[in-house]
């Protein structure tokens, strides 16, 4: 039996959002405001696609956009985290889901050699075209009416426990560990022995809190982090139960 984590990846493993840190690569450093001013709220995916057309219009080719991705900051003590789990991935099955993109997310793994650590990567699928311009995707279709059009992480996540059921694997325990407002989805679908782990002073923090208040709380325990020092030390715990 084997513990299952699951990361969030923008302000959880990385310590800024990778979607807003590429616009370091444009002139100027900054977006034209009628772009900027395109944004619709659930439809972010669609959004950085115009982004990113933007970028190839202006001649920003895929090596100007790796170098600076292999540049974002990770979060403080999430290096020692990622190496902890490294050692110790017997009793560790790790995945992410994420509303980056799956370009960003495996330069900025690979640039710290940290894709070994993650089994799955579930995220907006990207490329580049014949002609240099990066596109996005929407990850999937759902009807879930919390969450952005292009994913719900909850639908993930109980696809990935399906199908590892499938295969005869099951997990002691799950731990989330996230820091968004599209992160308290799959938090309501954890049970009793499972554990989220909210970034200290962010929205799911925040979001998690208010349905305490409002005497609908979440039926997994609640672990808030600031460091993944502190996640480090929790799943020592675990190990040494």
């Amino acid at each position: 039996m084997k513990f299952l984590l699951v990361f969030d990846f923008d302000h959880t493993i990385i310590d800024e959002n990778s979607d807003t840190w590429i616009v370091k690569c444009a002139p100027e450093k900054k977006l034209p405001n009628e772009l900027r001013n395109s944004y619709r709220p659930g439809r972010w995916t669609d959004y950085m696609d115009r982004v990113f057309a933007y970028l190839g219009d202006s001649g920003v080719g895929e090596d100007a956009m790796r170098s600076t991705m292999a540049a974002v900051p990770f979060t403080a003590g999430m290096v020692d985290l990622l190496g902890f789990i490294v050692k110790n991935k017997e009793f560790f099955d790790c995945i992410i889901i994420s509303d980056s993109n799956t370009v960003f997310i495996d330069w900025i793994l690979k640039a710290a050699d940290f894709h070994k650590v993650f089994d799955e990567v579930f995220t907006n699928p990207a490329a580049f075209t014949s002609t240099g311009y990066l596109t996005v995707q929407h990850f999937h279709t759902h009807h879930c009416a919390k969450c952005p059009k292009n994913l719900c992480k909850r639908k993930v996540l109980e696809e990935f426990l399906e199908k590892k059921l499938e295969q005869g694997a099951s997990y002691t325990q799950i731990v989330y560990i996230g820091d968004g407002g599209n992160d308290l989805c799959p938090v309501t679908f954890l049970k009793k022995g499972d554990i989220a782990m909210p970034r200290q002073g962010y929205t799911l923090e925040k979001k998690i809190s208010q349905l305490s208040q409002d005497l609908r709380p979440v039926e997994c325990s609640v672990l808030v982090w600031s460091s993944g020092v502190e996640i480090m030390s929790y799943l020592k715990l675990l190990l040494n139960k």
